[in-house]
């Protein structure tokens, strides 16, 4: 069918290990609902404590919580800090976001425990301080 069905012609089926994850991520979406009641704890976790710390948070509610920055190069700065810590927060700066915005993307999942989420602040306190205001680089487009 996929080499005469019209709207098919010159695309390729999935392969089959894609279906076959697809299909296993359908289950363990109607059998393990504890993935979500964990994931959301953890990120309520980080949104209380990122507020303490008085970062500037995004409105999000899902994995993914931006960190507002400002600058580009005090947002790779931190990411840096941060990753010399063993910690993978990625900054997200021009052109990706308006110059201005650069952020940080803390992603989290149900992979992480509570311990991770503690971590991960008690860092953010620690490397957010050593930030100096002058070291302003905005574009940075590296």
């Amino acid at each position: 069918m996929i080499q005469f069905a019209r709207p098919y012609i010159y695309t390729t089926s999935q392969p089959p290990a894609l279906a076959c994850a697809t299909l296993k991520s359908l289950q363990l979406l109607r059998s393990e609902h504890w993935r979500r009641e964990h994931l959301a704890s953890l990120i309520g976790q980080f949104r209380r404590g990122a507020e303490q710390l008085g970062l500037q948070l995004m409105d999000s509610f899902t994995p993914i919580q931006p960190i507002m920055i400002g600058d580009a190069g005090r947002a790779l700065r931190l990411s840096q800090l941060l990753r010399e810590r063993g910690l993978l927060v990625t900054a997200i700066r021009p052109p990706t976001v308006p110059a201005g915005s650069a952020r940080l993307r803390v992603t989290l999942s149900a992979a992480h425990s509570e311990a991770d989420v503690q971590l991960l602040l008690e860092a953010l306190e620690q490397c957010y301080p050593l930030l100096d205001a002058s070291e302003s680089t905005e574009p940075v487009h590296a």
